[in-house]
């Protein structure tokens, strides 16, 4: 089974999202010689998944902020 895909990461900038290995960005394993792949928020922003089919399950985002759910109510 494949690791749930973070929506909201911490720090994007320090994995390569090309596989389900998440290398730190200085140590790829599965590389080719190229550099590592963006996290989608780096490319598209914080609503990127809100966006096309990525595949992803609907489920709320264990990430996001609490406060958004306290002012729909």
């Amino acid at each position: 089974m494949a690791k749930r895909f973070p929506l909201h990461p911490k720090h994007p900038e320090r994995i390569c999202w090309g596989c389900d290995k998440y290398c730190a960005a200085t140590d790829l394993q599965c590389g080719n010689g190229a550099g590592r792949t963006l996290h989608p928020c780096e490319m598209l922003g914080d609503d990127w998944y809100k966006w096309g089919d990525w595949g992803l399950e609907d489920a709320e985002d264990p990430t996001a902020d609490d406060s958004d759910a306290e002012k729909a109510h």
